[in-house]
C-alpha cells in the first residue's frame, strides 16, 4: 500500500510538473505573438512615414524643377534686355551658364529613374519558407498544446511578412536617399543660376 501511495504521489508531481511545464510554455507562444504583432505594426507605421517622406521629397524636387523653368525664362529675358541695351554679352559668360545647366540636367535625368524606382510597398505572405511538420511535440494533446501549435503557426507566418517589410524598408530608404543628393544638386545648380542672374541684372542697371 505504501508502494502504491508513493507511486500516485510520483505520477501527481509528474502530472503537476508537466502542467507547469505546459503552461509556461503556452505563455512564452503567446508573448512570442504579442512580440511579433509590435514588431509588425512598428513596421507598417515605418514604410506609411517613408511613404509620407517621400511624396514630400516629390514635392521638393517639383518646386526646384519649376524654379528651373522661371530661370529659363528670366536667362532669356535678361539676353533680349541686354541686347536691346546694346549690352556686350561675352561668350564666356554664355559658356558658363551653359556648363551651369549641365548638373541640372544630369539631375533632371536621374529623377526619372527615381520615380520609376519607387513602388508602393505591399506587406506579403508569399516567398516564404513553409515547415513540414508540426511545431509542438504533443504529449498531453489538450487544448494548451492546440494553442501552443495555433501560435506559432502565426508566428512563423508573421516572421515572413517582417523579412518582406525589412526588405521594402531597406529599398525605400536607398531611393530616397538617392533623391535628397538629387535635390541637393538641384539646389546648388539653381542657386549659381540665381546668382549669375542676379550679377547680370547689376551690370545693365550699372550701364543704364
Amino acid at each position: 500500500m505504501a508502494a502504491n501511495g508513493m507511486a500516485e504521489s510520483e505520477r501527481e508531481a509528474l502530472q503537476s510538473r508537466i502542467s507547469q511545464v505546459t503552461n509556461e510554455s503556452l505563455d512564452s507562444t503567446r508573448r512570442m505573438v504579442h512580440l511579433v504583432e509590435e514588431t509588425k505594426d512598428a513596421g507598417i507605421r515605418t514604410l506609411v512615414m517613408l511613404d509620407e517622406q517621400g511624396e514630400q521629397l516629390d514635392r521638393i524636387e517639383e518646386g526646384l524643377d519649376q524654379i528651373n523653368q522661371n530661370m529659363k525664362q528670366a536667362e532669356k529675358n535678361l539676353s533680349d534686355m541686354a541686347k536691346c541695351c546694346g549690352l556686350f554679352v561675352c561668350p564666356c559668360a554664355k559658356l558658363k551658364s551653359i556648363k551651369a545647366l549641365e548638373p541640372y540636367k544630369t539631375a533632371s535625368g536621374n529623377s526619372q529613374d527615381n520615380v520609376v524606382s519607387r513602388q508602393p510597398c505591399m506587406v506579403a505572405d508569399g516567398n516564404q519558407m513553409v515547415m513540414s511538420g508540426p511545431f509542438i511535440h504533443r504529449i498531453t494533446k489538450d487544448d494548451a498544446e492546440e494553442e501552443m501549435e495555433q501560435n506559432m503557426n502565426y508566428v512563423d507566418s508573421l516572421l515572413g511578412n517582417l523579412r518582406n517589410m525589412a526588405v521594402d524598408i531597406g529599398n525605400e530608404i536607398d531611393i530616397q536617399n538617392k533623391q535628397m543628393d538629387l535635390i541637393v544638386e538641384k539646389v546648388d545648380t539653381n542657386d549659381t543660376r540665381i546668382r549669375g542672374a542676379n550679377s547680370i541684372t547689376t551690370k545693365m542697371l550699372k550701364s543704364s
